[in-house]
Order: C-alpha cells, then sequence, then structure tokens
C-alpha cells in the first residue's frame, strides 16, 4: 500500500458521524452531532459553507449529480434538502418515525432514498411540491444501517440480518440472509459484488446476482458501531474502519492482511473511524476519525 495520510482536518462540529465527496471528488462534506453539515475543500483545508438547520445529530448527507443541492438525514428524524449555494432549506421530508442513518441520491437526482431505524426505507421524488415519499419499503424487522441505489435497484443492509435487493424497474425483492447484523454495505466499481460489514467484525463478499458468499475478511473490531468499508482501487483493495483507531486493508483475491494504517492526527486512537468516502475517479480517500477527517493520498 503506498497510502498516506496527506492531511487532517478538525472540523470543529463534535464527532463526525459520516464524510462524503461529492460527485466529481473536488469537495466533500461533514456531518456533525453539532447538527451541522460542512462543505469542504479537502485539499486546501478549507471551509466553505456551513449547513443549519436539523434538531439532532446529522447522520448522513450526499450531494446530487450536478452539485446543486444536497440531501441530508439525522436524528431529528427528518430528510431534509439544502440548495448548495445559498444553504437555504428548500424541503423538509418527514415520514420516519426514528433515526434516519443514510441517504442517497438515485443517478439523475430525481429521487432520493433513505433508511431508518423505524425499520422503513423511504423514496421520495426531488421534483415534486408533494412531501410524501412515493414508496416506502416495509419488509425489513429491524434498523436500516445503509441504502445504495445502483441503477433501478436498491440493495439495502439492515440489524435484521438480511441483504435486501429491490428491482424497481421489474417490481422484485431479493433477500439474502447473512447470517449476522449488517452494519454498512458498498459495491465494487462494476457492480457485480457487495461488501458487507456485519457487527460480529467480518466483512463478506457477496455475489449480487446469485447471493453467494466469495470471500471473507476478518481481523478488524466493529463493535456496536456502524463502521463503514469500501472497495478501493479498482477493485483491488478492501478497506474499513474500526474501533481501534486504524483503517484495515486487506487483499480482494487473497483476503490477506495487507497493512494497518492510522491518521496523524492527535485524537486518541481508542476512538473509532467510523466512516470513509473514496473519490470517484482518483486513488484517494476520506475517513473520520471522532472530531477530525484524515485525507489519503499517493
Amino acid at each position: 500500500m503506498d497510502l498516506k495520510c496527506v492531511s487532517n482536518i478538525k472540523c470543529d462540529q463534535g464527532a463526525i458521524r459520516s464524510v462524503r465527496f461529492n460527485v466529481d471528488g473536488e469537495y466533500c462534506l461533514t456531518c456533525g452531532s453539532d447538527k451541522k453539515i460542512k462543505l469542504w475543500n479537502p485539499f486546501k483545508e478549507l471551509c466553505l459553507k456551513t449547513y443549519a438547520g436539523h434538531g439532532d445529530c446529522v447522520m448522513d448527507a450526499c450531494g446530487s449529480c450536478d452539485s446543486s443541492e444536497l440531501a441530508s438525514c439525522g436524528a431529528d428524524k427528518s430528510v431534509v434538502l439544502w440548495d448548495v449555494s445559498d444553504g437555504r432549506v428548500k424541503r423538509r421530508l418527514r415520514q420516519h418515525a426514528a433515526t434516519v442513518n443514510c441517504v442517497e441520491y438515485n443517478e439523475d437526482s430525481s429521487v432520493v432514498v433513505s433508511g431508518s431505524n423505524d425499520n422503513t426505507v423511504c423514496c421520495w421524488d426531488t421534483r415534486s411540491r408533494n412531501n410524501s415519499p412515493i414508496q416506502v419499503l416495509k419488509e425489513a424487522k429491524d434498523s436500516i444501517t445503509k441504502v445504495l441505489v445502483i441503477g433501478h435497484q436498491i440493495l439495502t443492509g439492515s440489524l435484521d440480518c438480511f441483504l435486501r435487493t429491490y428491482d424497481i424497474r421489474m417490481g422484485n425483492l431479493d433477500a439474502d440472509f447473512i447470517g449476522k447484523p449488517i452494519s454498512c454495505i458498498s459495491s465494487t466499481q462494476d457492480n457485480m459484488c457487495t461488501l458487507v460489514s456485519c457487527t460480529d467484525s467480518t466483512l463478506k463478499l457477496m455475489d449480487k446476482q446469485k447471493g453467494e458468499l466469495l470471500n471473507e475478511y476478518t481481523g478488524h473490531t466493529v463493535g456496536d458501531y456502524f463502521i463503514e468499508n469500501c472497495v478501493f482501487h479498482n477493485d483491488s483493495i478492501i478497506i474499513s474502519g474500526s474501533t481501534c483507531g486504524h483503517l484495515w486493508c486487506w487483499d480482494f483475491v487473497s483476503a490477506k492482511l495487507i497493512e494497518k494504517l492510522k491518521p496523524n492526527n492527535n485524537v486518541s486512537y481508542t476512538q473509532s473511524i467510523n466512516s470513509i468516502s473514496t473519490h470517484p475517479s482518483k486513488k484517494v480517500l476520506l475517513a473520520s476519525c471522532g472530531p477530525c477527517i484524515s485525507l489519503w493520498s499517493e
């Protein structure tokens, strides 16, 4: 591994719940326990704008395909759509009955999908004035921890141990029983496999079409935290955060541990690295640890 921690940013947002690159990787969003979202140029360590409007800590955020709008969600049970340039709240969407853990746009940002501790996934039309969801997915029996939108499919991970794939175009649902509560899911670049983080401190690589277990990655600890993972650098490296404050890196094919990386900040390494975001085109990633984010590059 030739990744190095090239910079650290103290965000002054309390604990950082998630960090996300925008669509072209020029900027990033940080979601804080102080109820705010910040827009950064992480390469210059420059905060560009602060968005305040949530009533509790912000859990997740994502930018639209043209970077003109962002969606966020939080412990105040709401999904909020923001105008990026002027910082105003465009719409506040309330349907969930508990903390909303994750939010993601579809490819053209016409729909935003959110998952909550109320066991539901809501799909919202971003172009409509109607603040009711256009569809609610209620199959999960426990909290939704992560949603992915890939083409016409919605993938959800849940604490009920099921990885679900909804084919919206065909109206089909495939549910794969993983065996342990799921804390995070991510996809390979070719969208053929899904990487699943489980609360028993394992990462499972699943064939998305057949539901078969292809590989397993172990050694790190996640505990009861929502620790994120990613498939990095042309699907060659598996990376996960951990409760010990290190980034764990495995070889995609052999599942051999390559390296354990730790950020060069002054944060105690007993704090977990909980959120990871990969650059869409470069060998660069962001990771959050406590009140800081770190930028990793070659």
